[in-house]
């Protein structure tokens, strides 16, 4: 009988991402060939979202 405990987590040896071509990081899935970060593969858009970045302080609220 199998467990969904320890023991499976000893399975957990397969690569998913490689490095990617367009970013570098190690982001670009294996077996869909996307982009995780910037979503080469998928787009010719860069992947951003505007959560990504903390909003910008304004001059006013600073003072």
């Amino acid at each position: 009988m199998a467990t969904d405990g320890k023991p499976s987590f000893g399975k957990k040896n397969k690569k998913t991402h490689i490095i990617c071509r367009r970013c570098g990081r190690v982001t670009m899935h294996k077996t869909r060939k996307i982009c995780a970060a910037c979503g080469f593969g998928d787009t010719a858009k860069l992947r951003k979202y505007n959560w990504q970045t903390k909003a910008k302080i304004t001059t006013k609220k600073r003072k």
